[in-house]
Formats: structure tokens, C-alpha cells, sequence
């Protein structure tokens, strides 16, 4: 299956569950992109707490294979630059995630 998911928030509980869910369906052999919309793009920024590693489950589903894009224009009004977790990425990828994705999940 291919899963897509559209992470629209900075929270760590609910970016760490998204992560979870990615790194699961990526063990399972599911294509998995994850687009980083709105506050999501602060992904890197988000600080790790002892319930929540986010930076480790970001690791984890990028060593699987699993791809990360993120909203050029979100980046830009953050002033935040391109990174290789987070390549700067449009509407258009994020349509074309949506069209060749079975399932599409929003977690914002």
C-alpha cells in the first residue's frame, strides 16, 4: 500500500504518534511520504523530551526509506531553510502524494 501523511503540527505527542505510525507501516513494506504542511515544518525544531523523541523517530523512519517533503512556502514564512530531512517540496508534490497514495492521513 501506499501511505500518504499530511503532518500539519508541532506538538510532540501528536508528530511522535504520526512518526510511530510511518515507522510501522514502512516495517510492514508500505511506501510511506510524509508532507510537512503549516507548523509541521518546524519538525527539526522540535526539542526531544524524555516521552517524546522525536529527532530519534525521525532518524528511524528515514533509515527505513521512508521520504519526508515540506511546504516551500511554510518554510519560507518560518524563515526556515531547506534541510535533508526536510527538502523544500509544493503544492503540486503535495497533489501528486495525494493522487498516488491508497490512503492519506492528516495529523494536525
Amino acid at each position: 500500500m501506499k501511505l500518504g501523511i499530511i503532518l500539519q503540527s508541532n506538538e510532540p505527542e501528536r508528530v511522535w504518534n504520526a512518526l510511530r505510525l510511518a515507522i510501522t507501516a514502512r516495517k510492514a513494506k508500505h511506501d510511506v511520504r510524509i508532507f510537512l504542511l503549516s507548523e509541521g515544518v518546524e519538525l527539526e525544531r522540535i526539542p526531544d523530551t524524555e516521552r517524546f523523541g522525536v529527532s530519534k523517530k525521525v532518524e528511524e523512519f528515514t533509515a527505513l526509506g521512508g521520504q519526508l517533503l515540506a511546504c516551500g512556502s511554510c518554510l519560507k514564512n518560518r524563515s526556515q531553510p531547506e534541510s535533508a530531512a526536510c527538502p523544500v517540496s509544493t503544492m503540486t508534490d503535495l497533489l501528486r502524494l495525494v493522487e498516488e497514495s491508497d490512503k492519506v492521513l492528516t495529523f494536525g
